[in-house]
């Protein structure tokens, strides 16, 4: 990897071993491709932490709930890229990272939220808890004083789509997702994390905003039903299955995907 680096302090990039949607791991590539020094968080030293060091990534072990492993993973980093899969310390996690990220005084902490969040205020919420937590999250980074950017997206296609209804395509031409008529906008994580390494790599003009990430179009499931008939050649049918918001986040949590699950409207 060429040590020709825009600048002298790494990007901190969290979950940057995360397997499903693979914002951090995407991130860290797109960032050292844009020279920049990435200092790449993982949970543990497995082949996917060796991987990120092939890319050119300084891979740091730690938990993000952990105090001294956040000021091992954030001292010397200018900016920091926060993200968290489904954790019931999900709050924690962000509280304890935003708490050293003050303390070293870091230019920019761009944290992953997601679209549910803009419905949610001080007097509507929703009945899942990632997405409590989520607000929450915000709520304490916006108090924080840090240089905050926060984005949105809404479901990741790789995650909800392929992961969870991907058994139900194969086995029985079936899309079957609890989305009653329900209308979603899917988004690549691999654009996400474009995104994202764009605001890093020029965070400036980006603090204080949120920025809300949905695919080119909101349809319902009868329509995604009907692209994948056309991509696979055969009939696929949407069939509804209800499921409370807390079973899918442990259905998801299992997968190990990230929380970004629409809600019908």
């Amino acid at each position: 990897m060429t040590a020709n680096h825009k600048h002298d302090n790494p990007i901190l990039v969290t979950g940057a071993a995360g397997a499903v949607g693979g914002i951090g791991r995407n991130v860290t590539e797109f960032l050292l491709a844009r020279g920049h020094k990435v200092r790449a968080l993982v949970r543990r030293e497995d082949e996917r932490a060796e991987a990120l060091r092939r890319l050119g990534a300084e891979v740091v072990e730690g938990d993000l709930t952990d105090l001294a492993s956040m000021h091992r993973a954030i001292e010397g980093c200018g900016r920091i890229y926060f993200g968290m899969s489904v954790s019931p310390a999900y709050l924690e996690a962000t509280i304890n990272t935003a708490v050293v990220a003050r303390h070293y005084g870091v230019e920019a902490f761009v944290n992953m939220s997601q679209m549910t969040v803009t419905q949610m205020s001080i007097t509507e919420t929703t009945s899942s808890p990632q997405h409590k937590l989520h607000w929450l999250a915000e709520q304490a980074l916006s108090w924080s004083g840090l240089p905050v950017v926060t984005v949105r997206p809404t479901v990741f296609l790789e995650g909800f789509f392929l992961q969870l209804a991907a058994a139900g395509v194969r086995a029985s031409d079936e899309l079957a997702l609890p989305m009653g008529a329900g209308k979603t906008s899917p988004i690549s994580a691999v654009d996400v994390a474009r995104a994202v390494a764009a605001i890093l790599d020029d965070p400036a003009p980006h603090i204080g905003q949120i920025h809300d990430l949905t695919g080119r179009e909101s349809a319902d499931l009868d329509h995604y039903a009907r692209v994948l008939s056309e991509a696979l050649g055969r009939r696929i049918r949407y069939r509804d299955v209800p499921l409370g918001i807390s079973a899918l986040h442990e259905k998801m949590a299992g997968t190990r995907m990230p929380c970004h699950a629409p809600q019908p409207n």
